[in-house]
């Protein structure tokens, strides 16, 4: 199930599923604002976007509600999260994905949105999308990659190759099609052993990590997760991003030292992930990953 794609003049609902607006932040969120605004959107910020009722974040409910109010509200075509955090998993059984499913929209966020991103996917069948958040993405230093591939793929709908802004590099080669699920490493295992945790089979496994909190025996272990799960025995390929931990060992060293022992192509590029510029990747969507030629390729459209 594909969103409908955005049109200049569109309505743009912000939430916060997770973390809270701070006061220290908000001239970062307004600037994100802005930045929407001078594309030629209007924006609603939810209710509870800017709530620190419990002194860290919204509640779940509050988070919950603005969810749902912004899927149900009809003249809100895309909802943006506002940044990531820690505790979007604390709103899973309070969200109405049949409301969801009857109202399908764009739903972009980044970070501990993949938690959501995943989760909605699982259980409507809904298109999503991982991305710019509004602080961190386009209300810190956005770059011309950030603004024209969040314009290709949510106003002009394109499909096709992924656009390079680094140097891709072939970990294992081979090519693969599959549905891509996935996004931030930690993240995304906070839905193991879950009812919201996508099916693994036929999958391409979209993966990054935030080297500002995590050392490479923290990727180590979370990934051993995934292995234990069974996972890689069911995925049909890797793709990986960025991370620069000041540890200096690469990502895919890490990644290879746990599947070693398979066979899945892997592919490496600084495109998505923590303090870096981001493509706008749809997750639930058909995509043909050829690591022997550094490509990712967009096989179905992701909006209509």
């Amino acid at each position: 199930m594909i969103p409908k794609k955005l049109q200049i003049g569109d309505t743009i609902g912000i939430v916060s599923p997770s973390g809270c607006v701070s006061k220290e932040l908000k001239n970062q969120f307004n600037k994100g604002i802005d930045f929407l605004k001078n594309l030629g959107f209007k924006v609603k910020v939810g209710k509870n976007a800017l709530s620190t009722t419990l002194k860290y974040s919204a509640t779940s409910q509050e988070k919950s509600d603005d969810i749902s109010s912004m899927f149900v509200d009809n003249e809100v075509k895309a909802i943006i999260c506002s940044q990531g955090g820690a505790n979007s998993n604390s709103i899973l059984s309070l969200l109405d994905f049949e409301l969801i499913k009857n109202n399908p929209k764009i739903f972009l966020g980044i970070s501990d949105i993949t938690v959501l991103l995943n989760s909605i996917y699982q259980k409507t069948g809904l298109v999503t999308f991982h991305g710019n958040d509004v602080m961190w993405g386009f209300g810190n230093e956005y770059t011309d990659y950030d603004k024209q591939e969040f314009i290709d793929r949510l106003i002009k709908g394109k499909i096709g190759k992924f656009k390079h802004n680094s140097e891709w590099k072939c970990i294992r080669e081979g090519v693969a099609e599959g549905t891509l699920i996935g996004g931030n490493l930690n993240c995304f295992n906070k839905l193991a052993g879950t009812e919201y945790q996508p099916n693994f089979e036929d999958k391409i496994l979209l993966l990054e990590t935030f080297d500002g909190s995590n050392a490479p025996d923290d990727v180590e272990s979370e990934l051993s997760c995934l292995k234990q799960m069974g996972v890689f025995e069911k995925i049909k390929g890797l793709w990986i991003g960025y991370y620069n931990h000041k540890s200096k060992i690469p990502y895919e060293e890490i990644v290879m030292n746990v599947v070693k022992d398979y066979d899945f192509p892997i592919l490496k590029c600084d495109d998505f992930g923590h303090n870096t510029p981001n493509t706008t990747i749809p997750i639930g969507t058909k995509i043909k990953l050829d690591a022997t030629n550094k490509q990712v390729i967009l096989l179905d459209k992701c909006v209509e």
